[in-house]
């Protein structure tokens, strides 16, 4: 039944073609629900394997090449679903009031997520290349089409990085299925490659899919991408696309070549840590808000990365929690930051939000925002800590020196998001330049008129802005009941996670 998230997402973005306009957000919303339910009603059916890669449907392809349509499922596939679903859904209610292209702005959106259901379900390597290379197509177009800041330049940026990515991972599978003789994940898992190709196929493997994980250094086009992607891109950016690239260094690369990742880990580590606090520090001096949450996710997915280095069950089962917690988090912010901020003030501008009393204008805005950054800091209570908790006992155990250097990480991620909530919300000062209608930036697609703010040059500024609509706050609910759930019972999750991940063979 799972392998119907694709069928359902992939027919509703088919469907948006023919119908009319009116009909466009309803059919996504409808379509991103289906997902998500399909998704959730496998997670607490009781006759589903997820201690290991089951296959759920099997079917030839290309049989002269060895290729099937072949999908399969575990404990970290279905958490993964999860999080593909409620980002899906999010993103479609905070995209309620497209109005201009909307049929075209929902199928690109419909098509990532479906390719992101595909990638995650895929046990034939060459149907997760095509579902993961399948991706990237409509995000430059949902960029490039209907975003704003300098779309065409981080849209292509994106677009490059990722087909780079996607080069090296090519080759490594010619390399496996040269060798291997076999394109079945589930083969290839018992196959014994040769420790020389190990060597060098598994950082080519490794290297290919985490670009698309923003590892550092190749992390650049994350933020960028980030800023210039309308609201409901950078939530699908940060809570499913950077996850493709993780769940893939995982499921291929450190599954298939054990040994190559041994010989690489410490570096794996070493790039991880730096990117935690190398992305945390340039946060720190940002001062458009996008930029910082950007920055945020990039310095969020070492966790990721670092927690896959350990190679021991706590840090990689914290790796796939933190793949969760962070892609509800990081949609959650840039929802805010995009949507309820951007649309209504015209600036993302720390330096010009800072005045205009938006806790007083914003109340809804101000509380979820809140929320997401004490998430975001990691504060007990909030899945945030209960991924980066396990992560860090895990490193503790394979790298102790990694956990004192990223404590300094955790410090800077907590002085970043209090200046940015502090800034936008709650800091109220009278020399702060209002957004004039000449410097507004164009908002994220076309939308429904906003009444424009009123505000007046006293400290104490009196702002009129619309308010937070019902499909806002439902989506911004949503995710806040995700992370709040995790953090409180994260149980829910590690016990159909850690069996997983003790299947995995590289810590056989």
């Amino acid at each position: 039944m799972i392998a119907w998230t694709i069928y359902i997402t992939f027919a509703g973005a088919i469907v948006l073609l023919v119908l009319p306009r009116v009909f466009a957000r309803w059919i996504a919303l409808v379509t991103a629900t289906a997902g998500f339910a399909v998704s959730l009603a496998t997670f607490f059916c009781d006759d589903v394997d997820l201690a290991h890669f089951t296959t759920i449907a099997r079917v030839p392809w290309v049989p002269a090449l060895g290729m099937n349509y072949h999908l399969a499922l575990d404990g970290i596939s279905l958490t993964l679903l999860l999080v593909t679903g409620i980002a899906a859904i999010s993103a479609v209610l905070f995209s309620w009031d497209v109005i201009d292209r909307a049929n075209e702005f929902f199928f690109w959106l419909l098509l990532v997520v479906g390719g992101s259901y595909g990638v995650f379900l895929s046990a034939d390597l060459f149907l997760l290349f095509l579902f993961y290379e399948l991706v990237i197509v409509p995000k430059y177009f949902l960029i490039a089409i209907f975003g704003s800041t300098n779309k065409e330049y981080g849209a292509m940026k994106l677009t490059l990085y990722s087909f780079f990515g996607g080069a090296l991972v090519f080759l490594g599978i010619i390399a496996v299925y040269v060798s291997g003789g076999s394109l079945d994940l589930n083969e290839l898992a018992q196959f014994q490659f040769a420790p020389q190709l190990q060597s060098w196929a598994f950082p080519v493997l490794f290297l290919g899919f985490a670009v698309l994980a923003g590892i550092w250094p190749l992390h650049t086009w994350a933020p960028t991408g980030h800023v210039a992607a309308p609201t409901a891109g950078s939530m699908l950016l940060a809570g499913i696309v950077m996850k493709l690239g993780a769940y893939a260094s995982l499921r291929v690369a450190m599954n298939l070549f054990p040994q190559g990742f041994q010989m690489w880990r410490t570096w794996i580590a070493v790039l991880a840590v730096i990117g935690i606090v190398y992305a945390a520090a340039v946060a720190l001096r940002q001062r458009d808000l996008k930029f910082v949450i950007g920055y945020s996710s990039v310095s969020h997915m070492g966790f990721v990365l670092l927690g896959l280095a350990t190679a021991n069950v706590f840090g990689v089962s914290g790796a796939v929690l933190q793949m969760f917690s962070h892609g509800v988090i990081g949609a959650l912010l840039f929802a805010v930051a995009g949507r309820m901020i951007y649309r209504r003030t015209h600036t993302r501008e720390l330096d010009a939000l800072a005045g205009m009393n938006l806790s007083r204008a914003l109340p809804f805005a101000a509380f979820t925002f809140v929320v997401a950054s004490a998430a975001s800091m990691g504060i007990p209570g909030f899945s945030g800590f209960a991924a980066e908790i396990t992560i860090l006992i895990g490193a503790w155990k394979s790298y102790p020196l990694a956990v004192w250097i990223t404590g300094a990480g955790m410090v800077l991620v907590a002085a970043f998001t209090l200046r940015a909530l502090k800034r936008t919300f709650f800091d109220v000062d009278g020399e702060s330049a209002a957004p004039s209608n000449a410097s507004a930036a164009r908002t994220d697609v076309k939308q429904m008129p906003a009444p424009p703010a009123q505000i007046t040059s006293s400290p104490e500024r009196s702002i009129h802005l619309e308010p937070i609509t019902i499909p806002e706050k439902l989506g911004a609910g949503l995710l806040m009941f995700a992370t709040l759930a995790v953090g409180l019972y994260p149980k829910f999750l590690l016990d159909r996670i850690q069996p997983a991940v003790e299947a995995m063979r590289f810590l056989k």
